[in-house]
């Protein structure tokens, strides 16, 4: 239905184009009277106020009708904010463009030509000009100190008990790596390190490694500070979530984080929604190559930090399931990954090291 109506006016207005085309060619063939250029003016003048009232009302038609369809329900604390800015910019920007909108074209009808008026040129309207600079400068200035307080709250400092969560984009899929629940920290990477298994560059001198794990589904706790550790491995990639407005870049060689709160689990969301089958998605924002369509991400909101903690405890170490990376883990450092990981203890007797480097 959208469509049809969309195709309509474009119609209308390329007939009303063609039209007003082939009046200026006849025009210029019968070499119009004063009279004539007189009516021509005035009904180019109409034209243009139908342009305004038209557009207006579709405009706003269109935003009220399909509300629904671009504005996300929002899941998370720091999204409030955002949105609650986002809103106000954008009442600003509306307010703005249906004012100059009005005041432009009626202007133009109003001041359409008459042979018995002559204009009045001025060089110059200080207080105009000052108006149209001063009160723009503090509009901007506001939004954008605003704007800046809530950036710098999402990329300050997690708090010491904050969920860490590392996301790796490459060409093209997500991998998010978690710390295991007997130390709650990351190991340490090193992109060098990077091979065909060990993807994260895992760096196996680093104890707190040893119990790291990896997920293909991002997986949240409710209601718990959570910081994202965001890196790419090969071109550039964007982390969205769009139901808890958190988009970052995944810059190859550098590091960047976001920190967030979610409100709603995935149950909440789906009773709120009434769709049994809603699912959060975390998508890949950059144009990333041929596959990049294929970035989609399934993120699940549990709903207790508990049943969070039960399905990291569920997990399976990447030692564990690469048990031949043991080989890499120094021998006074052996007996520690193999309680971190889960492997049997008699690992250590037959397995012998191997540099890194």
């Amino acid at each position: 239905m959208t469509l049809i109506i969309g195709l309509g006016v474009v119609l209308v207005l390329a007939i009303l184009y063609l039209i007003f085309r082939i009046g200026n060619l006849v025009g210029l063939v019968k070499a119009k009277t004063q009279e004539e250029e007189d009516a021509s003016n005035g009904l180019h003048g109409y034209f243009f106020m139908f342009f305004t009232a038209g557009g207006l009302l579709l405009f706003f038609w269109y935003s009220i009708k399909y509300w629904d369809s671009y504005v996300k329900p929002v899941a998370s604390k720091h999204g409030a904010i955002t949105d609650h800015l986002f809103w106000i910019t954008m009442a600003i920007v509306v307010i703005s463009f249906v004012i100059i909108s009005i005041v432009m074209f009626w202007f133009t009808f109003k001041y359409r030509y008459d042979k018995n008026r002559k204009a009045e040129f001025f060089p110059d309207n200080h207080y105009l000009e000052l108006t149209w600079t001063i009160v723009p400068a503090i509009v901007l200035t506001l939004l954008i100190f605003k704007g800046l307080s809530s950036w710098n709250d999402i990329t300050s400092p997690a708090k010491p008990d904050a969920e860490v969560i590392e996301v790796i984009g490459q060409q093209f899929a997500w991998t998010a790596r978690y710390p295991g629940v007997k130390d709650n920290e990351l190991g340490v990477f090193n992109f060098k390190l990077i091979d065909a298994t060990n993807e994260f560059g895992l760096d196996l001198t680093d104890k707190n490694a040893y119990d790291d794990f990896k997920s293909l589904e991002l997986h949240l706790p409710p209601h718990k500070e959570i910081l994202l550790k965001i890196r790419a491995k090969d071109v550039l990639h964007s982390v969205f979530l769009p139901h808890f407005r958190v988009k970052m870049d995944a810059v190859p060689g550098m590091q960047t984080h976001f920190k967030f709160e979610v409100t709603k689990s995935t149950s909440e969301m789906r009773a709120e929604t009434g769709n049994p089958n809603f699912n959060y998605e975390m998508a890949c924002t950059e144009i990333c190559g041929k596959g990049h369509f294929s970035m989609k991400f399934p993120v699940f909101v549990h709903d207790t930090e508990e049943d969070y903690e039960k399905w990291k405890a569920s997990q399976e170490s990447w030692l564990k399931q690469n048990p031949d990376y043991l080989k890499f883990v120094p021998a006074n450092l052996r007996e520690a990954a193999l309680i971190k990981s889960g492997l049997p203890m008699d690992q250590a007797v037959t397995t012998t090291s191997v540099s890194l480097n």
